[in-house]
């Protein structure tokens, strides 16, 4: 197995999602991660670093975002530091949860995350986030899951039950 770890320190500032993008394409280059599953991994990364710059880190151009990159045997692993206090993840709202009075569907950000991804965590305070891809995980099954979930959503959103 190729080891391999990748590291990029970005600003708090919605341009600099560019060099997140490009990070991600020269992983998936180096590992041959198709099309499908090298969307997943730029839509899911991108929400938890804006997550980072925005929740986290206050929008403050002066606070940096720290992504990590390890290959190892659990798969493409990548943590997402920002520079925020935390915050106490076990209140994530579920954006399915009817009771709620807002059309806004907070907890957009995380779900897409975890429907993308095969794992989901956040580390010490809340102001770090694992996520992995198991690229031995790709398959029929797994897609249309994620497909059926991310339709789910986007019904969701367009009929919110009020």
């Amino acid at each position: 197995m190729r080891e391999e770890r990748k590291e990029i320190i970005i600003r708090s500032l919605p341009e600099d999602l560019f060099s997140l993008e490009k990070f991600i394409e020269e992983i998936c280059d180096t590992f041959h991660i198709n099309n499908t599953y090298f969307g997943n991994i730029t839509v899911a990364l991108t929400e938890a670093v804006q997550n980072a710059f925005i929740h986290g880190n206050g929008s403050d151009k002066g606070k940096n975002i720290h992504i990590s990159f390890n290959h190892s045997a659990a798969g493409l692993c990548f943590t997402i530091k920002d520079q925020g206090k935390g915050f106490n993840f076990g209140n994530i709202p579920d954006p399915f949860d009817d009771s709620q009075e807002e059309v806004v569907f907070p907890g957009r950000g995380i779900f897409l995350i975890k429907t993308l991804a095969d794992h989901m965590e956040y580390k010490g305070n809340g102001n770090e986030m694992k996520i992995i891809f198991k690229i031995s995980s790709i398959n029929r099954e797994t897609s249309l899951d994620r497909i059926k979930k991310m339709l789910q959503y986007a019904s969701a959103i367009k009929n919110p039950a009020h």
